[in-house]
């Protein structure tokens, strides 16, 4: 067996790394985005194939485009509270659980929850799709992993979202198809970005992320520059 064995599904969209003496380990198990629309699974593997890179291709060319708005009235709590568990219209909305430890237990291995609670993630491991790094986290250091929105919420906001209902907003910004468990450095370089202004560093996730980016932004109807939707299309070729 060679040092790094990769097997793909690429039907199901589930990719199993195992990184054999390598850093990267435990084996990482994640999920394609064209085979996750409901952003359940964990992760977000890469796009291999070219069948797959020509299905995110047609997906990628069916974004509007539109110049970036104003950014003006733009706050967090335009949005609702911060992880809170009231939106109504996407996966794990009302199960007692805030957001961000629904995602931490969706993405992270050994996860480990506060005594008493089946709720509050209190150390996990994760590896980060954005830098490939394997993250040993405790919530003494929570920032260590950020849930970042792929359509950052800024970016939404100067898109139209002053003009949704507040449901609206809430499902946006607690969907698990909008959420992902990064590096949090990572996250906080990337801030409100669109894909032309930031891609993670990890190239091979790239198109992936794309993919992601241009699924919220249709299930949304979020609409992307000119210039990201021609950086989309580039990183699926």
């Amino acid at each position: 067996m060679s040092t790094k064995d990769a097997v793909a599904l690429v039907a199901g969209a589930i990719i199993v790394v195992s990184f054999i003496g390598s850093a990267k380990t435990p084996p990482a198990t994640a999920a394609g985005p064209l085979g996750n629309v409901s952003g359940t699974l964990p992760g977000l593997a890469p796009i291999i194939s070219d069948t797959e890179k020509a299905e995110a291709r047609a997906l990628i060319k069916r974004l509007r485009v539109k110049s970036l708005g104003s950014g003006a009235g733009y706050e967090r709590t335009r949005y609702g509270e911060n992880w809170a568990d009231n939106a109504t219209g996407v996966p794990y909305a009302g199960n007692g659980c805030r957001t961000r430890d629904d995602l931490l237990a969706r993405d992270g291995h050994n996860v480990k929850y506060r005594a008493g609670s089946n709720c509050e993630v209190v150390s996990m491991e994760l590896t980060d799709p954005y830098t490939g790094r394997l993250i040993y986290w405790h919530k003494d250091n929570a920032d260590e992993v950020q849930v970042d929105h792929v359509v950052p919420l800024n970016y939404g906001w100067r898109m139209g979202a002053p003009r949704w209902p507040m449901s609206k907003r809430l499902d946006f910004a607690n969907d698990p198809l909008n959420l992902l468990p990064v590096d949090g450095d990572a996250n906080e370089e990337k801030d409100a970005s669109g894909p032309s202004g930031w891609l993670p560093p990890e190239v091979y996730v790239r198109c992936a992320y794309v993919t992601r980016f241009a699924q919220v932004a249709i299930k949304y109807g979020v609409p992307v520059t000119a210039a990201d939707k021609k950086t989309m299309l580039a990183q699926c070729t």
